[in-house]
């Protein structure tokens, strides 16, 4: 009859639970090295705040004053600048509404002085009385800023700077994509098309 050994039993728990525990050994050593790090590091003297003198303080309000009154100083020119452009423009486009209400009797009077023009056994004085208002009025709305659009016919058609209200075969093959016929003038404002001038072009 055979006996087990308690001894040997009791020996191999005991392994068992050594390396069970050592993981746990290993973290508490690992804990202890870190928290004696941070007492080190809490050790090491820090650097004393240096308080500037009055002069010091000064120097520097002055530094921060100067600064702030270069940067409002930018702004306000800025300002002007822009308010300046701001009214030239106004200026510039202030009569608008009166001139392009004035526009369709300024084309009654460019018709009508070229009808005169073409008729037969036409007053002399009439034609040059009828003349003389149109050139006057035409110079009026000129004084005012009013310019005329620059396009006539043979000219690349350019959308931005004229109206193609219809298309037409056209009668020469060097007019394809230009303007054949201005049907309507143009004006502008300043830099401003105020009445983009009407156009057939060539296809």
């Amino acid at each position: 009859m055979k006996f087990k050994n308690p001894f040997k039993s009791e020996g191999k728990m005991s392994t068992e639970q050594t390396e069970i525990n050592k993981p746990e050994e290993e973290i508490i050593a690992e804990n202890a090295a870190a928290a004696e790090t941070t007492d080190n590091a809490s050790d090491v003297p820090t650097e004393p705040e240096v308080e500037l003198s009055a002069e010091e303080k000064l120097t520097a309000e002055l530094a921060a004053e100067k600064d702030k009154f270069i940067r409002l100083f930018a702004e306000f020119e800025n300002y002007k600048r822009r308010t300046a452009k701001e009214r030239i423009d106004l200026f510039k486009t202030a009569n608008q509404d009166v001139l392009v209400a004035l526009l369709p009797i300024l084309d009654d009077f460019d018709r009508a002085v070229a009808e005169i023009s073409k008729a037969e056994n036409v007053d002399e004085a009439l034609f040059k009385g009828v003349s003389l208002i149109h050139d006057k009025f035409k110079s009026t709305l000129q004084s005012k800023g009013l310019e005329q659009v620059d396009v006539k016919s043979g000219d690349l058609f350019d959308a931005d700077f004229a109206e193609a209200i219809t298309q037409i075969l056209a009668p020469e093959p060097h007019l394809k994509g230009k303007v054949v016929d201005v049907i309507e003038k143009g004006y502008k404002l300043g830099d401003k098309i105020i009445r983009y001038p009407k156009v057939v072009t060539g296809n």
